[in-house]
């Protein structure tokens, strides 16, 4: 790949970065000499992504254990950061889930308490405590990783749908707010992707987790990692301000043709 912004050294924050799209982009980013950080909330998955990476990449590589609904967490975090890792040049701010799915009166408020926290409010967490150290170094990025559900609603996906419209909200406000300053602001808006999102969502029930994607090819946490690693290496005064990636079975967030 010959890219226009190199990534040698750059130091890349990945939240939600166990499994998926996070772990596709740890792989994608390390390839092309970048430094990680890597946070989640399974230590094992961190811990076995990480030495993979150090050995294939020959790169470095911090991970930590992090809950993005935990702002204090989040602080001693960013504050502890060792030397090699405080100056992020780019955030992905991948951590995000669906929980249930059903019609908005008869959701369960536990599952939406999960979504807002984390979909919304840990994305403004990690984000209000990374970019002031970009603007004061006069450089940086932030790539949200938003959904076609952002940006279209579908039945029983009510709450989860206006978690990722918040995403788009907050990618546009907070482009405007940085306006004046070299950090540029990316969303990337996946449509149906095979991870574990689907598992996650059914509670685990891997049968209706399944059917989300059958009959269709859906996108890989791969294919979404290499987008995003095309918004993270245009020249400086370029921005790839909001890209939505389908599969070509996928016409719109209700919309998929099954063979």
């Amino acid at each position: 790949m010959n890219n226009n912004y190199t990534l040698i050294k750059k130091i890349i924050l990945i939240t939600g970065a166990s499994s998926g799209i996070g772990e596709a982009c740890a792989h994608a980013f390390a390839e092309q000499g970048a430094y990680l950080i890597l946070t989640a909330r399974r230590l094992d998955r961190l811990t076995r992504i990480s030495a993979e990476i150090i050995d294939k990449y020959n790169v470095k590589c911090h991970f930590m254990l992090l809950d993005v609904r935990e702002r204090d967490e989040i602080t001693k975090f960013i504050d502890n950061l060792p030397n090699d890792f405080k100056d992020i040049d780019i955030l992905i701010n991948n951590a995000g889930l669906a929980s249930g799915m059903a019609p908005m009166q008869e959701g369960d408020f536990a599952d939406w308490d999960r979504m807002i926290d984390t979909n919304i409010k840990g994305l403004l967490n990690v984000t209000r405590l990374v970019v002031p150290g970009m603007i004061e170094r006069g450089a940086g990025h932030i790539i949200n990783i938003g959904s076609i559900a952002g940006r279209q609603v579908y039945p029983q996906g009510a709450v989860y749908c206006a978690s990722k419209f918040a995403v788009s909200a907050i990618n546009q406000g907070l482009a405007i707010d940085l306006l004046d300053t070299p950090v540029r602001v990316s969303s990337v808006d996946p449509g149906a992707t095979e991870t574990e999102f689907a598992l996650v969502r059914f509670a685990g029930d891997v049968s209706r987790a399944k059917q989300v994607y059958q009959g269709m090819t859906p996108l890989t946490g791969q294919d979404v990692a290499d987008a995003i690693l095309y918004v993270a290496t245009r020249p400086p005064h370029v921005n790839i301000s909001d890209m939505l990636i389908v599969p070509a079975d996928q016409a719109s967030a209700y919309h998929v043709h099954r063979k």
